[in-house]
């Protein structure tokens, strides 16, 4: 049972703004109401260059991290450690303490699968530079990246719970990214 009090940690841990915290330890523009209005790692780059992009990145990769290492620590089942997985990164989506106004969540899910093994986050932060290098397109990185976790997950953990949960992750993160979609599309996404 005690196992299952993970899963509102992670929550917690994910509903932790790092672009709000690190805009206003900066003293940057608050990234909920500038640029694209995304509290997240590109937007913070556009607010307030590289240094603070990486910072925020960086945080938020931690708030999946850090949930789903101490869950493996503890060693919790498939059920729990999917669990703790969506709520890390549910909570960076719809923070509690941000009005339930979040990022689009790339960064926590990076953490998420650094989390659950080493060699799933390098596929994944791997697909996403050669996509970027390719097209100069975070967004465009980001998407494919999301396609392909679920089948890294499958291939590298071979576990379903894990591999159910990534797939609804990745849906969300196409159904956050849906106006980057529209220009992509379009052929307007800088």
């Amino acid at each position: 049972m005690i196992d299952w009090l993970l899963v509102p940690f992670a929550y917690l841990t994910g509903s932790v703004s790092s672009a709000i915290i690190v805009c206003k330890l900066m003293g940057l523009a608050d990234p909920r109401v500038n640029g694209s209005g995304n509290p997240g790692a590109t937007n913070v780059m556009r607010i307030g260059g590289k240094k603070a992009a990486a910072i925020t990145l960086f945080g938020d990769a931690m708030k999946g991290l850090l949930p789903v290492m101490l869950a493996k620590a503890l060693h919790v089942d498939s059920a729990v450690l999917s669990s703790v997985v969506l709520a890390a990164f549910l909570g960076h989506l719809y923070p509690i303490f941000f009005e339930f106004k979040g990022g689009k969540g790339v960064a926590t899910s990076l953490g998420l699968t650094l989390g659950i093994a080493w060699i799933l986050g390098v596929l994944v932060s791997g697909t996403w530079f050669m996509v970027y290098k390719i097209g100069k397109i975070s967004s465009l990185a980001a998407l494919i990246s999301a396609m392909l976790t679920p089948l890294y997950v499958w291939f590298v953990v071979g576990d379903l719970n894990l591999l159910l949960t990534f797939i609804l992750i990745s849906l969300i993160l196409l159904w956050r990214h849906k106006s980057n979609i529209q220009r992509l599309l379009a052929g307007q996404e800088s």
